[in-house]
């Protein structure tokens, strides 16, 4: 009787993960925010109710039956959009999990970006861009959107300079005396070590 009532325990969550629809499988306009609009219709009826979030957001595009042979790619920064909608073969992007490339069709994932070299594949050229952080959000329906905190295409690098902050952060970090002073120096020699590495290697 235990062993059927384990295996049962067992069967159950497979089962309603099954049944649990994918989010490509969503439609793929956003639904009105019916029940705030009616909520505000009874409370300030002579008064239009404010636009949500929702109705500015546009639809997403509907997952393809078929692998699109151009990955769409969004790269944008605080201050700038590098990339808007455009189409590409392929990017490298560094995750912290490691360099991961990305091509159309590729599985529905996020990952957080490390400082490292992102390079982007279209056709026989390719651009590289020195990354410092930030956030790629790969879509089902082959669209990628890659957030940056900074970003500069590698070929403005200055390798002299990347050197001569290395050695600086170095030094800060063997005199740092307090925490916060060996995080900031450690920071710093991360991003140059990467910075150098992109320039180097």
């Amino acid at each position: 009787m235990l062993r059927r009532a384990s295996m049962l325990l067992a069967c159950r969550p497979i089962l309603a993960a099954r049944a649990r629809p994918f989010s490509t499988d969503l439609p793929a306009a956003p639904s009105a925010d019916a029940t705030f609009t009616e909520a505000w219709t009874k409370v300030i009826p002579n008064m239009d109710p404010p636009k949500t979030p929702l109705s500015f957001m546009q639809p997403r595009p509907p997952t393809p039956s078929s692998i699109p042979s151009k990955l769409t790619v969004n790269f944008v920064l605080p201050y700038a959009s590098e990339l808007a909608t455009k189409e590409v073969d392929m990017v490298i992007v560094p995750a912290t999990t490691g360099q991961m490339g990305v091509l159309p069709g590729h599985v529905a994932t996020i990952a957080e970006l490390k400082p490292g070299v992102l390079s982007v594949h279209e056709g026989s050229e390719m651009t590289k861009y020195f990354v410092s952080s930030g956030f790629v959000f790969i879509h089902a329906n082959s669209f990628a959107d890659i957030i940056a905190v900074e970003a500069v295409p590698l070929d403005r690098l200055d390798v002299n300079l990347v050197q001569k902050g290395l050695a600086e952060f170095t030094s800060k970090l063997s005199s740092a005396t307090t925490d916060l002073e060996k995080a900031e120096a450690q920071i710093g020699i991360d991003v140059h070590s990467a910075l150098n590495s992109a320039l180097t290697g």
